[in-house]
């Protein structure tokens, strides 16, 4: 495709060189830079695109496009804009021709409840026959075949090249997460979205949004993209959403009356059930996933099928066979106590999933859990004091500790514990907290690994460690 093709419609500053050149890839990455790639300098929070421009030069690239004054050799063409991250999702839609227009698209964003909604809706479209892609924190998937993911969305060249794998496959839906993160980065920009769906927000990632204001900011940016959104009323921000949102909008909520509504909730230890009312039909649902919040997930992945016609029978039986990894999951041992592993990671998530536990736990509950390193410290304290006043007993522990001291940070952890007068005990190494609550636990009790999740690695200071809960609790057990 010619270079003058791919950045039509981009605001423009100035083109040094020729833009008739023929254009084979689009990077941001001057590593995967050669003859034939336009190069995307991209000013980043730990590295400037701009300074790799040499070893770009070096593997043969002759096409840059910037946001900053450069020098380079005759004969290579520099593209200026105001913004290259926006230029890098702009080009790169235009790159592929615009996939996303070939598929239903349904992008979930909120602070918790993307993974499962976007798993619930992926069962549902399933059950369907509709070939589903999704794009995630676990996986991306495209059918059945699983693709590696280092964040929850994709850099936008990366998710527009995914959009046209997809559409070479012959992927009917996608359904997506949505982090706050890329909505601020511009990596959805020109993507078109059928269905934009805001879960909640709650206290996490303050560490790159500073204030709550600039966070619920990133979300919306998502409904002023989508065609349609849905809206849980329920959680106080959701009201903000609405308001700010540029798109027909339906709500969903328990507690106040809308559009997508569930009630005569029934919770069992390994499922709940309810009755869902909404405009196009009323009925009975279940989800194999236990809890409050597990209604809300389930409330999302209603909604949104029902916005792209999915009929109603179809929605109930991809409900009651969607499996989520590492999302309220039972380790299948034989003993008379129950482990269960969780991704719960912020405040908000852990209390709803030790809520959830108490509410049928008949023996003790033990909380083992952490907080990541060079993340927000804020919600450390926070964490430790919903731990003291929901569990029986809570093991504090490391969770990717990353470049800082994990004692330091169960230091935090414990400010929040103290004042709640429950039992504690830390135990820095992950898999000796585990084998200490393992070795320990009676009849009836309920012992929860919070934090990890899918994750099957620990992220040390100077390496990243094979680390898989359902094996370690395996071992210990076997031991």
């Amino acid at each position: 495709m010619l270079l003058k093709d791919i950045i039509k419609g981009l605001d423009i500053i100035e083109i040094i060189g020729d833009a008739n050149i023929e254009i084979k890839d689009i990077v941001y990455d001057s590593r995967k830079a050669r003859e034939g790639s336009l190069f995307v300098c991209i000013d980043g929070f730990k590295t400037d695109g701009h300074n790799f421009i040499p070893q770009a030069l070096e593997n043969g690239t002759n096409a840059f496009l910037v946001q900053k004054d450069i020098q380079v050799p005759k004969g290579v063409t520099v593209v200026k804009a105001k913004d290259t991250r926006y230029g890098l999702a702009h080009v790169a839609a235009n790159f592929w021709h615009y996939p996303s227009k070939k598929f239903n698209l349904i992008g979930i964003t909120g602070t918790k409840g993307k993974t499962t909604s976007t798993y619930m809706v992926k069962s549902i479209l399933e059950a369907y026959g509709h070939k589903t892609g999704l794009i995630g924190t676990i996986s991306n998937k495209i059918g059945e075949e699983t693709l590696p993911t280092d964040r929850t969305t994709p850099e936008s060249s990366d998710l527009q090249q995914l959009f046209n794998e997809m559409v070479q496959k012959e992927v009917d839906s996608v359904v997506m997460e949505v982090s706050s993160h890329a909505l601020e980065l511009h990596r959805v920009n020109l993507s078109d979205f059928d269905i934009g769906v805001f879960t909640n927000l709650s206290k996490d990632h303050l560490d790159f949004h500073e204030t709550y204001e600039n966070y619920l900011n990133a979300k919306v940016k998502l409904f002023k993209m989508c065609k349609k959104g849905l809206v849980n009323i329920d959680n106080e921000y959701g009201k903000e959403v609405l308001k700010k949102a540029e798109c027909e909008v339906y709500t969903m909520g328990i507690d106040n009356e809308a559009d997508i509504r569930a009630v005569d909730i029934v919770k069992h230890p390994d499922k709940v059930e309810f009755k869902v009312i909404t405009p196009w039909f009323t009925g009975d649902v279940e989800v194999n996933i236990p809890g409050k919040f597990s209604v809300y997930n389930a409330l999302a992945a209603i909604g949104s099928c029902s916005l792209i016609d999915i009929p109603f029978e179809f929605i109930k039986m991809g409900l009651k066979k969607v499996v989520v990894p590492g999302r309220a999951e039972v380790v299948n041992i034989n003993k008379d106590y129950t482990v269960i592993i969780d991704y719960a990671h912020s405040p908000d998530s852990l209390e709803n999933i030790l809520t959830t536990i108490k509410e049928y736990a008949k023996g003790r509950v033990v909380c083992v859990f952490g907080c990541g390193g060079d993340r927000d410290r804020s919600k450390r304290a926070d964490m430790g004091r919903i731990s003291g006043e929901l569990a029986d007993f809570t093991i504090i522990t490391s969770d990717n500790p990353r470049t800082e001291d994990p004692e330091k940070i169960i230091e935090d952890i414990e400010k929040g514990i103290k004042d709640t007068k429950s039992e504690y005990i830390k135990i820095v190494d992950r898999r000796e907290a585990i084998e200490y609550a393992l070795l320990n636990a009676k009849a009836e009790d309920v012992i929860l690994l919070a934090g990890k999740g899918h994750e099957t690695y620990i992220i040390l200071k100077d390496k990243t460690i094979h680390f898989d809960e359902r094996e370690v609790v395996k071992e210990i057990l076997k031991e």
